[in-house]
């Protein structure tokens, strides 16, 4: 038995008002979103809702100071390499050339304090 059927069970009418009301197929006011438009309490439903924010991708390959000290030769082509910046942090001690897209001016600082150079473009 429906929770609804039970609920209503010794009323007359099952809270339909009177007895001819609740005859016709018309009372149940159809399957779904059927008949939303007649009633003021659906109209919420309707348009759109809230903001969707789309996830902007711009991720950028880094690189910093630090792990140059893994490469060998003393000239480094991050461009080559498919990196597009080049950030300061960590230590460098040898003096390397390296060519990047961008570079951060504490990484530029850094290599140009270890004897190197840093060519951007």
């Amino acid at each position: 038995m429906k929770q609804k059927t039970k609920k209503y069970r010794g009323l007359r009418t099952f809270g339909r008002g009177s007895r001819k009301k609740g005859r016709g197929a018309g009372n149940r006011g159809g399957v779904g979103f059927a008949g939303a438009g007649k009633h003021k309490h659906l109209k919420s439903r309707w348009g759109m809702h809230g903001f969707t924010r789309h996830a902007v991708v711009n991720e950028k390959k880094v690189i910093n100071v630090e792990e140059l000290k893994k490469f060998e030769g003393d000239e480094i082509n991050l461009n080559e390499l498919g990196y597009q910046k080049l950030l300061g942090s960590g230590n460098i001690d040898k003096a390397i050339k390296v060519y990047v897209k961008e570079a951060s001016s504490k990484a530029v600082e850094k290599i140009k304090k270890a004897g190197g150079e840093v060519i951007v473009g």
